[in-house]
């Protein structure tokens, strides 16, 4: 595990008005945090050790802490997300220890956690590979990691009738759609080019799936 690195992210960071930004538009869709909470704690025994890489808000980590007997952590380079995260988890009555850290340098020790979960985030990452290797590293032997994102190669026509169903205020969908349309997509992977990082990475068993307007990888280690 190195410590030096230049950058965390690719582009401007997730702080302050855009990070209070984000969790406003992002909770507007709860369902599909819960939906994706149940899916993953009904496949782990009580007690286990769940990291979500870059929580933002926490949104998925507080509705996994509601779904099961878990240890949950949150690892996120913003501040402002990390100040936020607590917030929320506090209101909603879960523990979740959220901190902050840079994901190509997750502190914490080899073979801590049985899941590693990565939601609209890994795009974003300047050193994705590293990003990847620390996932597997932290990962206990039989773990899985999750990475879930959008897809490159998705037409802006989908894009935006996916941001219309968010059902934003007509300000905040503009904004949505301008900044899938000048960085988000600029920044995504296909399936073809996420696969081959995750053949940089050590990660040997691999599946990635097609869904909606991005992708669904689970990586074993």
């Amino acid at each position: 595990m190195h410590t030096q690195h230049q950058r965390a992210h690719k582009g401007m960071g997730m702080e302050g008005w855009i990070a209070k930004w984000y969790t406003s538009t992002t909770g507007k869709n709860m369902g599909e945090f819960r939906n994706l909470a149940q899916q993953i704690a009904s496949e782990l025994p009580p007690g286990s050790k769940i990291l979500e890489v870059a929580p933002g808000p926490g949104f998925l980590a507080i509705e996994l802490a509601k779904a099961g007997n878990f240890e949950i952590t949150g690892l996120d380079i913003s501040k402002t997300f990390v100040e936020i995260a607590r917030d929320n988890a506090a209101r909603a009555g879960v523990q979740v220890d959220f901190e902050r850290g840079n994901a190509a340098c997750i502190p914490f020790e080899h073979a801590t956690f049985d899941r590693v979960i990565c939601r609209a985030a890994f795009k974003n990452f300047a050193e994705p590979v590293e990003a990847l290797r620390e996932m597997r590293r932290v990962l206990k032997p039989g773990g899985k990691a999750l990475v879930i994102d959008l897809r490159k190669d998705v037409p802006m026509s989908t894009i935006e009738e996916h941001v219309d169903q968010m059902q934003l205020s007509p300000p905040s969908s503009l904004f949505t759609k301008l900044a899938f349309r000048t960085m988000l997509l600029k920044r995504a992977y296909t399936n073809d080019q996420f696969a081959q990082l995750v053949k940089q990475s050590g990660f040997t068993k691999s599946r990635i799936e097609q869904a909606d307007v991005g992708f669904e990888a689970w990586l074993e280690k």
